[in-house]
C-alpha cells in the first residue's frame, strides 16, 4: 500500500486562519490540496504551485 501524505492548512497561516487537513495517496492531496488551494485562498492554478505544494507534504503513519 502507499504511504499515505497529509497537508495541513494551520502549518501555513493565512488571513483565512483555514484548519483543513488533507490526507490520502500523494496524487489525491495534491489534487484536493491544489484545488482548496484555488478555491479559498485565491492562488492561481499553476504548474509551480502544484510544485510548491508537493514539496509540502508529510508523509502520514498508516
Amino acid at each position: 500500500m502507499a504511504n499515505r501524505k497529509s497537508i495541513d492548512c494551520r502549518d501555513y497561516p493565512s488571513e483565512k486562519n483555514c484548519s483543513l487537513k488533507v490526507s490520502g495517496t500523494e496524487e489525491e492531496v495534491l489534487d484536493a490540496a491544489t484545488q482548496h488551494a484555488v478555491s479559498a485562498h485565491g492562488h492561481e492554478n499553476t504548474p509551480e504551485l502544484r510544485v510548491q505544494i508537493k514539496s509540502m507534504l508529510k508523509d502520514e503513519a498508516d
